[in-house]
């Protein structure tokens, strides 16, 4: 009701007050602490007034730790997952929308099924895989008999191993197996006219050139939305990076950041030290959507503004 509107309006100031604290107060804690010193934080616990020692603590983060090395190794999982994402449910999309296939139906809903299974379930064996890439083939040559047929032939049976763990590509491809970005790109094909597959083919437009000339720049913001989630989403994985990466020089740097809390029992985290390397760890995901964030919004919505 109009004579409500005001009552309405601030309360919803006042829920939008909270939420702004809610949101900003651990960012505030976390850079207040941040600038102050070690022995500061000793005597007085965690800051809520501002310091003078941030650009120390970073400094030292930089040069007393590998956040640097695995800022890098987090750049090029998150890039790299992101951009194979992006381009596999495009295509996947493209090929389930305007092919006429058997079992699209089937096949979609076993891309669906990802969802339903994300990599922190199927860890334990993601990580079988990861340490022998050819352990499926191995479990099928003994599963059919063949192993036994090549022991009595040749004198020994099959057994081929790779191991893609401590490496860059150990740690992207599992994260590229999932069905959000098929599922976006989907309904984004679905809102486009039926007739503009038709139209390209009598303008004689093939299906390479309809993909890369009309569908790919009417697609540029569900690919720049899904494109930041999924880089967003690379950038703070942490289970799968702990498991796929033993050494510092490959492990991402949110591993990096909980591995500055020392082990040993009674010894207090330089806090202020810990919070810088939040703080420039940071920087990468915070960058990239003050650049992307009309993008972002305008992927979500599957519409142009």
């Amino acid at each position: 009701m109009v004579e409500n509107a005001r009552s309405i309006n601030i309360a919803a100031g006042i829920l939008l007050a909270i939420g702004i604290l809610y949101i900003v107060g651990p960012l505030y804690l976390t850079l207040s602490t941040a600038s102050q010193s070690y022995e500061y934080m000793l005597r007085n616990g965690l800051a809520w007034l501002p310091g003078t020692e941030l650009l120390a603590n970073m400094s030292k983060v930089i040069h007393d730790t590998r956040i640097p090395v695995q800022m890098l190794n987090s750049l090029i999982v998150a890039f790299s997952n992101a951009l194979a994402t992006c381009v596999l449910s495009f295509l996947s999309a493209y090929a389930i929308v305007y092919f006429r296939i058997r079992w699209a139906g089937i096949a979609f809903a076993l891309i669906l099924a990802t969802i339903m299974l994300p990599l922190d379930i199927r860890v334990i064996t993601t990580y079988q895989v990861a340490s022998n890439v050819f352990s499926p083939l191995n479990a099928v040559l003994d599963f059919t008999g063949l192993n036994g047929l090549i022991e009595a032939v040749f004198g020994s049976p099959v057994h081929l191993e790779l191991s893609v763990l401590d490496t860059h590509f150990g740690l992207v491809a599992p994260l590229v197996a999932h069905g959000t970005g098929t599922f976006l790109f989907r309904q984004f094909f679905l809102t486009l006219p039926k007739d503009l597959f038709k139209a390209a083919r009598m303008d004689g437009a093939g299906p390479i050139r309809f993909l890369f000339d009309i569908l790919l720049p009417l697609a540029r913001t569900s690919f720049a939305s899904l494109f930041v989630l999924t880089f967003l989403s690379g950038w703070t994985q942490y289970l799968w990076p702990l498991v796929g990466a033993s050494t510092p020089d490959m492990q991402t740097a949110v591993v990096g950041l909980a591995r500055l809390v020392p082990d040993a029992d009674g010894q207090v985290p330089d806090f202020p030290m810990i919070m810088a390397g939040a703080v420039l760890v940071s920087l990468v995901p915070l960058t990239m959507i003050a650049l992307l964030q009309r993008f972002l919004v305008q992927g979500l919505v599957l519409s142009e503004k």
